[in-house]
C-alpha cells in the first residue's frame, strides 16, 4: 500500500491512521508506527530515486538520461521500533547512491533518536535538516524532518489519555500561551497544564491541553476528563487568580481546598501602586502574607488598609475580595505552606516550555504544537524520580488535616 500523504489537517490524518490500523493497545500503536516509518523511508527512497534520474517512475515524457530504473534490493535495517524491511531501488548505470539509508547502513535508530532530540530542544526542522547534512551527510529535508516527528503523535496521544491515580495531595493549574495559525490567521491559544503531586509524594504532569483563550468554562473540562481518567479526589489545588476558577474546581472536586497563588496576587495588586510608594507597600505588604498565623495576618491587612487604602483602594481591596482562597495556607505548617502558596512548581515548568519553543513564533497547527510540547514534557520530567522535599512528615500532616481522605493503601 503506498504510504499516505501527510494532510494540511493533521487531526484528521491521525484519526484516519486509528480507523486504519484500529490499535488496542500500545503495542498495537507500536505496530502501526513501525509499519509508517517503513512505508515512509520506502517513500523517500522512490523520490530520492526520482530525483537522481529528473523523472518520476512512468513519467517517460521527461526523461532526459540513458540511465533508468532497474528493480530493487532487499534490505533489513534496525530502528527503534525492531527491524523494517526495505526495498532499495537500483539504476541500470549503478550510480544512485541513496540518502536516507545509505549504502552499508543496516542501523537507523541512532539518527531517530538525534531527531528527536534535537526537536524536544526546541531546534527547527530546517536546522535539524542543516545539522544532519553536516554531521552525518544525510540528506534530509524540513518536511521529511516533520514527518519523523509526527510519529511521536499517537504516542503522545495515548500518554494524554492515560489513567490517572485515584487521588493526589496537591494539583497545580495554569496557563501558557501560544501563536497558532488557524483558519488562515494567527490566534493566540493556551495550553492548559496540570501537575500534581501523588499521595506518595511523585511529582507528574497530568496532561497539556490546547485551547482558546484561558477560561474559567474551559479548565472546567479539564478537570471534569481528570476526574473522568480515574481521579477521585484532590486534597489541595493551586491556581492563579482567573475569574470563576474556584466554582470550577468545587464543581468536580468539591472537598478539595483551593489555595490562591500568593506571588500572582502580590503581581497583581502592585502593579497599581506607583514606583515611589512601591518599595515601602511591599514592605508593608509583606507582614501579610509572612504572618505566622492568619489572625496576624488580618491584624497586618487592617493595618495595610488603614494606611494605602484611600490612595491605592483597587490593591488593597482585592486582598480582602479573595482572602478566602488566599488564606487557605495559614491553616497548614511550613511543609505544606510551602508547597502550595505559590504555583512556581508549574511556572517553573511552562518557563521550561517557552525555552523549547521560542524558535517557534507561530505553530502551523495545533498538533504541531501538541507535538513539541510533549517531546519538551518528556525530556524535562526524565529527572523527576524523587519525592517532594520532606514527603515524610509532609505526609503526617496530610494525614490528620485530611483525615479518612487518605489510607495506607493509597501509598502502597
Amino acid at each position: 500500500m503506498a504510504r499516505r500523504r501527510m494532510d494540511p489537517e493533521k487531526r484528521s490524518f491521525i484519526k484516519g491512521l486509528l480507523e486504519h490500523y484500529q490499535p488496542k493497545d500500545a503495542q498495537d500503536v507500536q505496530n502501526m508506527l513501525k509499519d509508517l516509518l517503513g512505508e515512509t523511508l520506502q517513500d523517500m527512497l522512490e523520490s530520492e530515486m526520482d530525483e537522481h534520474l529528473g523523472y518520476s517512475k512512468y513519467d517517460y515524457r521527461n526523461k532526459e538520461t540513458e540511465d533508468s530504473r532497474n528493480g530493487y534490493s532487499a534490505k533489513t535495517v534496525t530502528s527503534s521500533m525492531g527491524p523494517i524491511e526495505l526495498d532499495i531501488p537500483r539504476d541500470r548505470n549503478g550510480e544512485f547512491e541513496p540518502q536516507i539509508v545509505k549504502k552499508h547502513q543496516t542501523d537507523i535508530s541512532t539518527i531517530e533518536d538525534q531527531v528527536l532530540s534535537m526537536y524536544a530542544k526546541g531546534m527547527t526542522t530546517r536546522d535539524i535538516s542543516k545539522h544532519l547534512q553536516d554531521v552525518y551527510g544525510v540528506d534530509a529535508s524540513a518536511e521529511m524532518i516533520s514527518h519523523m516527528t509526527d510519529r511521536i503523535l499517537p504516542i503522545a496521544r495515548e500518554w494524554q489519555n492515560r489513567p490517572l491515580e485515584r487521588k493526589y495531595a496537591i494539583v497545580y493549574m495554569d496557563a501558557v500561551h501560544f501563536n497558532v495559525r488557524e483558519d488562515n490567521r494567527t490566534v493566540k491559544k493556551a495550553v492548559y497544564v496540570a501537575i500534581g503531586i501523588r499521595v506518595t509524594g511523585q511529582k507528574e504532569v497530568l496532561g497539556m491541553w490546547i485551547g482558546g483563550n484561558e477560561s474559567a468554562k474551559y479548565w472546567l473540562g479539564v478537570l471534569n476528563e481528570i476526574k473522568n481518567r480515574g481521579t477521585e479526589d484532590i486534597m489541595i489545588v493551586s491556581v492563579d487568580g482567573l475569574t470563576g476558577f474556584v466554582d470550577a474546581i468545587q464543581a468536580v472536586f468539591p472537598k478539595a481546598e483551593v489555595q490562591r497563588c500568593i506571588v500572582h496576587q502580590i503581581r497583581y495588586s502592585t502593579k497599581f501602586i506607583s514606583y515611589k510608594d512601591r518599595k515601602e507597600f511591599v514592605k508593608d505588604l509583606k507582614l501579610v502574607y509572612k504572618a505566622d498565623t492568619e489572625e496576624m495576618a488580618v491584624v497586618a491587612l487592617d493595618a495595610l488598609e488603614d494606611k494605602w487604602g484611600a490612595k491605592y483602594p483597587a490593591s488593597v481591596t482585592s486582598w480582602r475580595n479573595n482572602w478566602p482562597q488566599l488564606s487557605v495556607y495559614f491553616k497548614y505548617p511550613p511543609e505544606i505552606r510551602r508547597l502550595i502558596y505559590t504555583t512556581n512548581a508549574i511556572e517553573n515548568f511552562n518557563r521550561q516550555l517557552r525555552k523549547v519553543t521560542k524558535a517557534k513564533s507561530v505553530f502551523p497547527t495545533d498538533d504541531a504544537l501538541f507535538k513539541i510540547l510533549y517531546l519538551a514534557m518528556s525530556e524535562a520530567t526524565e529527572k523527576w524520580t524523587g519525592k517532594a522535599w520532606d514527603w515524610g512528615q509532609t505526609l503526617d500532616q496530610l494525614y490528620i488535616y485530611f483525615e479518612g481522605r487518605i489510607s495506607p493503601e493509597d501509598i502502597m
